[in-house]
This record gives C-alpha cells, sequence and structure tokens, in this order.
C-alpha cells in the first residue's frame, strides 16, 4: 500500500490501547531504517533509537502503526514519488495528496489511524492537509522538537501532526509538546480579533474564506500582508541552501528520481548573496506579521491559492510552486500556521483555511480553529 513505506505496530508495553498514529519517513523509530521514501536512503541502517516525539507517544500509551510515504527526500509539493508509489488523495484520486508529507496526510484522511506526524519545511504539513481535507498543523518553529529528524540542520522545518478534526489533533500536540497547554488549546474563542489577509487566490476560496469567518460570527478586518512575495522567494532559497547541504552528496548516486536531481542541482546554486537577502526579508516579513499580530490573535487566509491539480496534469509538466505561495512564508518566520478544512461552493472538494497565530501561541491558533469547526457543523 503506497501510502506506508512500512507497516507495523509499535506500543510501550503490550497492554498500550491508546490513539493510533503513523509517522512520516524521515523521522527515527528504532529498529527500522529513515529512507525518506529515496531508492539512494534505501539501504540505510535501522535507527538506534526513537525520535524524541516519537518516544513521547509510546510513552503516553499511543499505537504507532508503521512509517509513512512521503514526497522523496521531503523535497517537492505533490507527493507523487515513483519509488514508493503515490499515496492516495482521500478527497479525490486522480488528484495529488500534496507533499512532502504525503502518506501522512493519506493514512489520516483514509481513517487507517487516528492522527500522523509530518514534517513542514516549506508548507509540507499544511499543503497535503488541504489538498486532503484535513487539518495539519506547522507549529512555531522550535518548540516541538526535532531530535532524531532529518535534516538534522534546519531553520525551517517543523515536526507537525495532521487529524480529522480538532479534539485529535490537540491531543496529538499534548502528547509530543510537554509545554502544550490543552486548556488554553480548548477555550473559549469566540471572541477573539479575526484579521482577513488579502491575497491573490482563486475568487471561490477567497469567498470561501469570507463565508467561513461570518458563520464563526468573527467581526474581522481585512488586511494587507508586507512582503508576502519576498518572503515566499527567501524561503526557497534557505530551503535550497539547507535542502543541498543535507542531500546533495545524493546527486550524483543515480538512484534519485529525475525531479530531484534536477532540483537538487538548481538549488546548489543558490548563492551567498541570494541567502544574505533572503535572512534580510527573513527579518522584515517576520516584523511585518508580529505588527499584525499586534492588532489581531490570528491571521486567516486560504491555505493554497488553488484547488489540488490533477496527478496526470503534474506528470505533464504543471507547475506546483505557486501552491507554497501562501504557507512557505510562514516557515521563514516561525509562526505557527495551522490548516483548516472548509467547503467550497460549488465544489466537492474542501480547501485550507490557514490561521496564523503570534509565536509560542500555537493554543491561541487551535483555539480559534475549534471554534470555526464547531461553527462549520451548525
Amino acid at each position: 500500500m503506497s501510502t506506508f513505506i512500512r507497516e507495523f505496530v509499535l506500543r510501550a508495553s503490550d497492554h498500550a490501547n491508546g490513539p493510533t498514529i503513523t509517522i512520516k519517513d524521515s523521522i527515527d523509530i528504532a529498529g527500522y531504517p529513515t529512507t525518506a521514501a529515496s531508492r539512494a536512503l534505501a539501504d540505510a541502517p535501522p535507527a538506534t533509537q526513537h525520535a524524541e516525539v516519537v518516544q513521547r507517544l509510546l510513552d503516553a500509551g499511543w499505537q504507532i502503526h508503521g512509517k509513512a510515504n512521503m514526497h522523496e527526500l521531503a523535497f517537492g509539493m505533490t507527493g507523487i514519488n515513483d519509488f514508493t508509489g503515490t499515496p492516495t488523495n482521500p478527497q479525490d484520486e486522480t488528484r495529488i495528496p500534496g507533499g512532502s508529507s504525503s502518506g501522512s496526510a493519506s493514512a489520516v484522511g483514509q481513517g487507517f489511524v487516528d492522527a500522523a506526524l509530518g514534517t513542514d519545511t516549506g508548507g509540507s504539513v499544511r499543503g497535503p492537509a488541504a489538498c486532503c481535507g484535513l487539518i495539519g498543523l506547522k507549529p512555531t518553529f522550535g518548540r516541538v522538537s526535532r531530535a532524531g529528524v532529518a535534516p538534522e540542520r534546519t531553520t525551517l522545518d517543523c515536526v507537525g501532526p495532521f487529524a480529522r478534526d480538532m479534539s485529535m489533533l490537540v491531543a496529538t500536540m499534548a502528547a509530543i509538546d510537554p509545554t502544550f497547554d490543552t486548556g488554553n488549546a480548548t477555550c473559549d474563542a469566540s471572541a477573539m480579533r479575526v484579521a482577513i489577509v488579502q491575497v491573490d487566490a482563486d475568487e471561490p476560496i477567497r469567498a470561501a474564506i469570507d463565508t467561513t469567518i461570518a458563520r464563526a460570527n468573527y467581526a474581522a478586518s481585512h488586511i494587507t500582508l508586507e512582503a508576502m512575495h519576498e518572503a515566499f522567494e527567501a524561503g526557497l532559497a534557505v530551503i535550497n541552501v539547507e535542502t543541498s547541504r543535507a542531500f546533495g552528496h545524493l546527486v550524483d548516486t543515480g538512484m534519485l528520481g529525475a525531479d530531484l536531481v534536477a532540483r537538487l542541482r538548481a538549488a546548489a546554486n543558490t548563492t551567498a548573496a541570494q541567502l544574505e537577502a533572503a535572512e534580510q526579508v527573513r527579518a522584515r516579513f517576520t516584523a511585518a506579521v508580529d505588527d499584525a499580530l499586534a492588532h489581531a490573535d490570528v491571521l486567516v487566509m486560504p491555505t493554497l491559492p488553488a484547488l489540488p491539480i490533477t496527478i496526470e496534469a503534474a506528470r505533464a509538466g504543471t507547475s506546483v510552486i505557486a501552491m507554497s505561495s501562501l504557507i512557505r512564508p510562514f516557515n521563514l518566520s516561525g509562526h505557527p500556521a495551522l490548516s483548516l478544512p472548509i467547503p467550497v461552493e460549488g465544489s466537492a472538494l474542501k480547501a485550507g483555511l490557514q490561521i496564523i497565530g503570534r509565536q509560542g501561541a500555537d493554543e491561541t491558533v487551535c483555539a480559534v480553529a475549534a471554534h470555526i469547526e464547531a461553527a462549520l457543523k451548525r
């Protein structure tokens, strides 16, 4: 089954009977190789110890059901993988599941597990969540441990959970983050201040955002956010440099997919000047987000600017880089960001509502998401 790299059940004890979860194959599980869904790493030795987040889940009584498939080396937005197979999009099997945490999203969306862990360097949790009609959270950068997660060095990547409902997502965060306050994450968020960020996205999706916020009875303001496009470009430069450092040595092995070879070769050409400019944008954009959040408790916008394209279109060469235009900037700034599925008029597919909060205020983001989820159910 292409949703999983390996299927197994792992418990802290024979009597553990907690929620079920699958783990992206860039996160170590002791006794199993961490291959990042790549032929080039297929012969990697088994991990000698669990990643810290995996150990925390086991200590909390969770059951780990296998390692989830992913876009090779976590360096792609489609989720298509010709080595390990392409996971099914539970909303529409003809469409891309999104990357790179494609298998994690697929497993939750198809009901195989209660939750999943992915990683998000340029939207790799929130993108698949939006594609597959799920909830996905990128925590504040550095809040959730990355010990035992590849790549080892990053200024962008975060471990984050997928779930079908907010109660399970909150439970997952409480298991992997000992500082997470479930009381604050489940508090009454009806009086929170919401600002809708005006962005370039398909009209039905922008209308869905406005309709959803109105249904939640939020009297939202509308704002623009300085340097969104520049932050997107800067995020690309940073991820290119950091991924090239981590995996560039695999290019000449002859064992990477053609798409990975092309992107890693291009990434290696990122200059020191481009990286320096990106860091300047990081500082400016982070300040702009912080300033906007001084006047609102959360910002909201679409997760993706359009509904996911078909696998056929992606294979035919349709560019998907714009998929990350609204999510990648918040990897650069480090703010917590969550994607919540919302209905779109005239479509059987749900889109993603992205909710961004102050750094460290992951619980506020979750509380607002739970309030909106409840409003949609009503």
